[in-house]
């Protein structure tokens, strides 16, 4: 298809401008037990945005990619453009999420909320390295080496074994990116690769 040079000026301009929200999926695997994974996200207007793991119960994820049931039961961080937490959760509980099928229990995360025109940080970290302070530079509650296998591997709190894959959704936003460790340079490589292209992540669960 052939554009005229005003037409496809013009095109690039609602390109560059026009956001518009997106649904928008993550997939990874924890090495450690009091791993964090950061998401950054943004919003160019109110919207109620949706934030969403599917690795403990598994499931069908905003990509329409299947999710293996089995992985580690999670906890969410929100924070705000300077770092304030918003909001932290342990399990959606049922029926917001579905039940694992072999442990019968809904420890997947859920949350859904407005949020005003800005950038936000969310995190995935496993049960129970939840945030240590009010700002999300107080870092995690199992931050540290010594922490690094703190449940004696991915278990959630009932004593299932599970493992370190997750899965998570960001959904109704403009943007979203996964944030790489901050010890762990970015390769060059990986930072041309764009949104969507890798995904870690840690996370939690009670």
């Amino acid at each position: 298809m052939r554009f005229k040079p005003a037409a496809a000026l013009l095109a690039l301009i609602v390109f560059a401008t026009g956001a518009q929200a997106t649904d928008l999926s993550f997939t990874g695997n924890f090495n450690h037990d009091n791993d964090v994974q950061q998401f950054t996200f943004t919003v160019s207007s109110t919207s109620s945005v949706t934030l969403r793991s599917w690795s403990y119960a598994g499931g069908l994820n905003a990509n329409g990619d299947t999710i293996a049931r089995g992985g580690f039961d999670p906890i969410l961080a929100l924070f705000d453009s300077t770092g304030s937490k918003l909001y932290e959760q342990d399990d959606a509980h049922c029926p917001a999420v579905a039940a694992d099928a072999v442990t019968g229990r809904c420890y997947d995360v859920k949350y859904t909320t407005d949020l005003g025109a800005g950038t936000y940080t969310v995190t995935v970290q496993q049960y129970d390295n939840f945030a240590a302070g009010a700002h999300l530079s107080d870092g995690f509650g199992r931050d540290g080496v010594a922490y690094e296998n703190f449940r004696n591997g991915f278990v959630d709190v009932t004593g299932d074994k599970r493992d370190g894959h997750w899965a998570f959704d960001i959904l109704n936003v403009d943007s979203a990116v996964v944030v790489p460790p901050a010890d762990v340079p970015e390769p060059a490589s990986l930072a041309l690769l764009g949104i969507g292209a890798l995904g870690l992540l840690r996370r939690k669960r009670t």
